[in-house]
C-alpha cells in the first residue's frame, strides 16, 4: 500500500502544480470504477453521497468515523487514481483525537483529505477561528510525522452556513489556514468571479479548489482556469443527479402507471462492462 499510495500522492501533487483539473466525487466502489474508466485524473469522496446511500441526511456527527473510513478505503481500493477524502471536521474537536483520526484516514491509502470548519450547530455554525487554525496545524503535523505527504485541503464553510460577511470570513480564515500548513484552500459556495479571483490572489501561490454542484453551472472549466483555479470538485452533484433520475422514474410509475422514464436508463451492458475486469 505504501508504494501505491506514494505514487498516487505524487500524481495528486503534480495535478495541483499547474493548470486546472476536475476531481469527480463517487460515493461507492461502482461509481469510483466508472469515473476512472471515464477518464478522470483524480477522485474525491462525498459525505453527502454516502450519507444519502445510507438513508441519512448530510449533517456533521451523523456519519460515524468507522463508516467514513470504510467508505474511503472501499473507494481507494476500487481505483488506481489519487483519492481525496472528505473528512468533514475531523470527527472531533479534541486535538489528540484529531491526530489519531487523521492517522487512520491516511492509512486508508488516500492521496489527500480536507478538514472543514463547520460545526453543524445552528447557534455557532462555524468553529472558533483559533480552534479551526489549530486543527489545520495538527493535521499538518500529523501528515509530516506519517512520512506520507498527502495533500491537506482546508475548507471555510462561510457561504454554506449563511455567514453574514462570507467573503471577509473566507479571506481571513483561508489565509490563516494556508499559514498553518494547508496545501490547498477551499471555500464551497463561492460563485462570483471577482470573489474567486480575490481568494486565489489571497492564498497564492497555494492552489484553490472551487465547487461546482448546481445547474446551470455559473462558470466553465476554462473560465475557472482563467481565474487561477487549480482544482474543481463537484461535491454531491453526481449523487444528486443519480437520485434525481431514480426519484423521477419511481414517482412516474406510481403517478402514471407507466415505465416511460426507463428510456433514460443506461443499458445493462453499459454498466456491466465497467466491472468485468474487476470481478
Amino acid at each position: 500500500m505504501t508504494t501505491s499510495q506514494s505514487k498516487r500522492i505524487k500524481e495528486f501533487q503534480e495535478l495541483h502544480r499547474s493548470g486546472c483539473f476536475v476531481m469527480a466525487n463517487p460515493w461507492d466502489r461502482g461509481t469510483a470504477i466508472f469515473l476512472q474508466n471515464a477518464g478522470f485524473k483524480a477522485l474525491a469522496t462525498t459525505s453527502a453521497g454516502v450519507s444519502f446511500a445510507m438513508g441519512l441526511p448530510d449533517e456533521i456527527g451523523l456519519l460515524s468515523l468507522p463508516t467514513t473510513l470504510e467508505n474511503i478505503k472501499s473507494i481507494v481500493d476500487a481505483t488506481s487514481l489519487p483519492v481525496n477524502a472528505d473528512f468533514q471536521d475531523g470527527y472531533t474537536d479534541n486535538l489528540e483525537e484529531l491526530s489519531s483520526n487523521i492517522e487512520k484516514c491516511i492509512q486508508t491509502g488516500i492521496a489527500g483529505f480536507s478538514i472543514e470548519d463547520a460545526t453543524g450547530k445552528k447557534d455557532n455554525p462555524l468553529s472558533l477561528k483559533s480552534l479551526a487554525i489549530e486543527k489545520i496545524r495538527v493535521a499538518r503535523s500529523t501528515i509530516d510525522k506519517s512520512g506520507l505527504p498527502v495533500v491537506l485541503t482546508a475548507r471555510c464553510e462561510a457561504w454554506l452556513v449563511g455567514d453574514k460577511t462570507p467573503l471577509k470570513t473566507v479571506l481571513e480564515r483561508l489565509v490563516a489556514y494556508a499559514e498553518a500548513g494547508a496545501d490547498c484552500l477551499y471555500a464551497p459556495g463561492v460563485k462570483d468571479e471577482l470573489e474567486i479571483e480575490q481568494i486565489v490572489k489571497a492564498v497564492a501561490p497555494k492552489p484553490v479548489n472551487v465547487l461546482v454542484s448546481s445547474f446551470p453551472p455559473d462558470l466553465s472549466i476554462s473560465r475557472l482556469a482563467d481565474l487561477g483555479v487549480r482544482r474543481i470538485s463537484v461535491g454531491s452533484a453526481l449523487a444528486r443527479t443519480a437520485w434525481g433520475a431514480f426519484m423521477k422514474a419511481s414517482q412516474d410509475i406510481l403517478k402514471t402507471g407507466s415505465f416511460r422514464e426507463f428510456v433514460h436508463a443506461a443499458s445493462f451492458s453499459e454498466i456491466n462492462n465497467n466491472f468485468i475486469e474487476k470481478a
